[in-house]
């Protein structure tokens, strides 16, 4: 058993956000040995092709994702010349190699308590390793699951915005996400006064909650981070609502959005799983 991930102040400070409020913490995996360049180089080889992503980082933060020009290196070229190549690769689904999977699921049972008290059985846990180069830029998207990143070498600045604002994350965007759109969030320089900053430095991390969009920009080295994920009991009621919402939309009504916690979406949620069955899709 490795020593705890999280000190018991990052603990408490968590028990008390989770899980609308962006949260700035500390943890102990500094000098973790499955952190380290090489570890990763072999674990790059361990885990399936398809798992892998690895883009150019010199790139406009608000390019969707289906712009993104190919690139040209392989994973193992990506990831050895990681600091001269302007480039950023994420080590998808950790949790298929056994000692990922330990380290995942280490950490994330320290939170696994408070998860549960708010948004019901902590379900597919996922772990993510991303590699970036100096400079490299992560574009504007948002995630379908509870994160917490997790900063281990370099620095690297993330700048949120809320999940809530309809003006950043329109409903349809929800929708059609959860029909199998895009996670690439479309741009406007409007939003740049609503975001929140948090730069993260080794030994810091974030938590960032349910779809909230974001971009990260990294410092002038190397930045290597660890994202453990979660999805919960209360999010798949709210994307089943959101594909819900989706075909209500196709129809002509103009649903409501999904309520928030601690209230459940049981009845559209309930609703589209029977459709799903039945073989019904937007």
């Amino acid at each position: 058993m490795n020593p705890p991930a999280f000190p018991n102040s990052s603990l408490d400070q968590f028990a008390k956000a989770y899980p609308e409020s962006i949260l700035e913490l500390k943890h102990e995996l500094l000098d973790h040995p499955l952190m380290e360049l090489e570890s990763l180089v072999g674990l790059s080889a361990r885990l399936p092709e398809s798992v892998i992503e690895h883009n150019l980082g010199d790139l406009p933060f608000g390019i969707g994702q289906h712009d993104v020009p190919p690139h040209t290196l392989t994973i193992d070229e990506t990831i050895r010349s990681i600091e001269t190549n302007a480039s950023w690769m994420v080590l998808k689904d950790i949790q298929l190699d056994p000692t990922y999977k330990a380290l995942l699921h280490e950490v994330l049972a320290e939170i696994r308590p408070v998860v549960e008290i708010y948004t019901g059985k902590m379900l597919n846990l996922v772990g993510f390793i991303f590699v970036s180069s100096p400079g490299a830029i992560t574009p504007f998207h948002s995630d379908p699951e509870y994160n917490i990143l997790m900063q281990t070498r370099g620095k690297k600045t993330m700048t949120l915005f809320s999940g809530h604002d309809e003006e950043v994350l329109s409903p349809a965007f929800h929708e059609i996400y959860h029909h199998g759109g895009p996670r690439t969030v479309k741009w406007d320089d409007a939003y740049a006064p609503k975001g929140t900053s948090v730069t993260l430095c080794p030994g810091d991390a974030v938590y960032v909650p349910l779809k909230w969009p974001h971009y990260v920009q990294n410092g002038p080295e190397v930045s290597i981070s660890l994202s453990v994920t979660w999805r919960s009991e209360w999010s798949y009621e709210e994307a089943d609502a959101r594909a819900f919402n989706g075909l209500a939309r196709k129809l002509g009504v103009k649903p409501s959005a999904p309520r928030l916690l601690p209230k459940h979406n049981l009845v559209k949620a309930t609703a589209w799983r029977a459709m799903r069955k039945l073989g019904i899709r937007a």
